[in-house]
């Protein structure tokens, strides 16, 4: 089973974990130098103060360059999480990705090529409802730019997301409790908690905090129930670079180059409960009738055997020689 991955690596123990984060976290620190050089540099050449708070150095750069910069650190990351599993670990990459022989692909561009679909769907939508809320935003050179940073960054912005919570900390989190519950719940309520200094907190409220705890509740789903995070690795960098491409306002954490100019004030209310408890789960229903998911209770509360062996964390995972597609048994 993929949250047992961690227990196959001899002498792995929950304090390699902890010391695995540390070392992630501050090589995400050292990726942000970059960004304050930037705004540290053109304070100087301007005169200006140099910005105290995260919405000001959002607006201080170029947003297309202020994204750019922004991204940098996740890459650092992810490098730094590559050899903390290769080294503290002994664990290859693959393990913290699927417990499938290899990365499956199309599971991937499922989820990608669905909410790519729906987010463009909801936003039309949206802005023929109230197209007094938006502002046609497109630049084409600037436009261009945002594009080739978002293809190029955001998927590994968000593919590092999803190696430390639903990968990494998700397989620490069972090797501690021996369970599956806990290491979803505490990867959800973690994942939430570290937007709640994102702009969108401050406008909204906590409530959104619903959406952030819900939308790691919903991705640790789609990696216990599926055996993998290539689920969640699509739906992620669908939800990002597709969001950040189509529309903008000036109190979100991304500022770009976009199509569409959000000018409304933003609410907590309907928006926020919409996705966690009527969307996601219809999205769930498409993918557990599509890849055949089985024993709900079993493989999001249940036990991990403490005498696991190597076969025993692909057992769950038969391989359809027609289509590649691996289907839960």
């Amino acid at each position: 089973m993929f949250i047992a991955q961690g227990f196959k690596s001899k002498g792995n123990a929950f304090w390699k974990y902890i010391v695995g984060s540390v070392i992630v976290i501050a090589a995400s620190t050292i990726g942000q130098f970059p960004l304050m050089i930037a705004i540290a540099v053109k304070s100087i050449e301007e005169n200006k103060d140099f910005p105290t708070d995260q919405a000001a150095m959002l607006t201080f750069l170029d947003s297309n360059l202020t994204l750019f910069l922004m991204l940098i650190s996740f890459a650092f990351a992810l490098l730094a999480l590559f050899f903390v599993l290769k080294f503290l670990h002994r664990q290859r990459f693959i393990e913290v990705t699927t417990s499938r022989p290899k990365m499956d692909w199309k599971r991937f561009f499922f989820a990608f090529g669905l909410w790519t679909a729906i987010t463009v769907i909801m936003t039309v939508a949206a802005y023929f409802v109230s197209p007094q809320d938006y502002e046609v935003n497109f630049q084409p050179v600037p436009f261009a730019i945002l594009a080739i940073i978002g293809i190029a960054l955001i998927p590994i912005q968000t593919s590092t997301e999803e190696y430390v919570f639903r990968g990494y900390l998700m397989q620490g989190f069972a090797l501690l409790s021996k369970n599956k519950w806990f290491p979803l719940l505490m990867t959800s309520v973690i994942f939430g908690l570290l937007h709640i200094f994102n702009p969108e907190v401050e406008k909204m409220g906590y409530i959104i905090m619903i959406y952030y705890i819900g939308t790691g509740l919903f991705l640790g789903v789609l990696a216990l129930m599926d055996e993998g995070i290539e689920l969640s690795l699509g739906f992620h960098a669908a939800n990002n670079l597709i969001g950040g491409l189509l529309v903008t306002s000036d109190w979100t954490v991304f500022q770009t180059h976009s199509i569409l100019k959000d000018h409304s004030e933003p609410a907590a209310g309907f928006d926020v409960l919409l996705p966690v408890f009527i969307i996601f789960p219809i999205l769930l229903f498409i993918f557990s009738k599509k890849y055949q998911w089985k024993n709900w209770k079993e493989k999001l509360t249940g036990t991990i055997p403490d005498n696991l062996t190597t076969d025993d964390t692909y057992h769950s995972n038969q391989f359809d020689k027609n289509d590649g597609e691996a289907h839960i048994l």
